[in-house]
Order: structure tokens, then sequence, then C-alpha cells
């Protein structure tokens, strides 16, 4: 089990049901509070201000983008910290583009990872 003190609640949007299922299943042995998403459209309709501390967003999905998806939330919700999540090399220039202020180490994950390097990150990001 964690030392964790405080219970992150985390929103995971991927478009891969096994990834979502296994960062889940980990992220919650490890204390985080998790709701996961498959559709991204259907993250943003349920999604509420103040109802995440951190968001896993999956960079390529169907229906919309992980930054299109982060940037509606982020009009919502300017509060939450969002982590990136791509198997692609080539979106680390549109990252860097489209989101200059965040910080590429704790915000930008390339898959495969593991779930221990997951919640270090999200580790990170929640104390940054």
């Amino acid at each position: 089990m964690s030392t964790q003190t405080k219970k992150y609640r985390v929103m995971i949007v991927d478009d891969e049901q096994d990834i979502t299922t296994i960062f889940r299943v980990g992220l919650e042995k490890n204390e985080f509070i998790v709701t996961t998403y498959n559709d991204p459209l259907e993250a943003l309709s349920n999604f509420r201000p103040g109802m995440y501390d951190l968001m896993i967003l999956d960079i390529r999905m169907p229906g919309m983008n992980g930054f299109e998806l982060c940037q509606k939330i982020k009009e919502m919700d300017d509060k939450v910290k969002v982590c990136f999540l791509t198997a692609f090399e080539e979106y680390r220039s549109d990252f860097r583009q489209s989101f200059p202020a965040l910080d590429e180490v704790k915000c930008y994950l390339k898959k495969p990872v593991t779930v221990s390097d997951l919640i270090s990150r999200l580790m990170d990001l929640a104390n940054s």
C-alpha cells in the first residue's frame, strides 16, 4: 500500500479499455480514487468542476483527441492537473506547441508505461 495521505481523484480517458482497466486497478491499489472512460465525448459530458485532482488523457482517440478534451475541461476547471499519454512520438511537438506552460517531464508519458511509473509521475504532478 502507498503511504500517500491524500486520496487523489483521477480521471483516465483512453480509447483502449485494457489500458484504462490496468491503470484503474493499479491506482486503486495505491489509494487513488479512479474514474475511467473509453470515449472522450462521454468523459467530457460527465466532467464536473472540482470533481478530479488529476487527469490522464490519451492523445489519439476517435471523436476528440486528448488535447481538445483537455482544452474543453480546462475551460470548466483550470485547477485540474493533466498528464498526456501516447504511443506515438510525433505528438511531442504538438504537446509543446499546444501547452507551452506545462512541464513535459511531468505531463507527457509515452506508452508503454508501468503502473509504478504512472504513480510516480502522478505524485510529481500532484505536488507541483
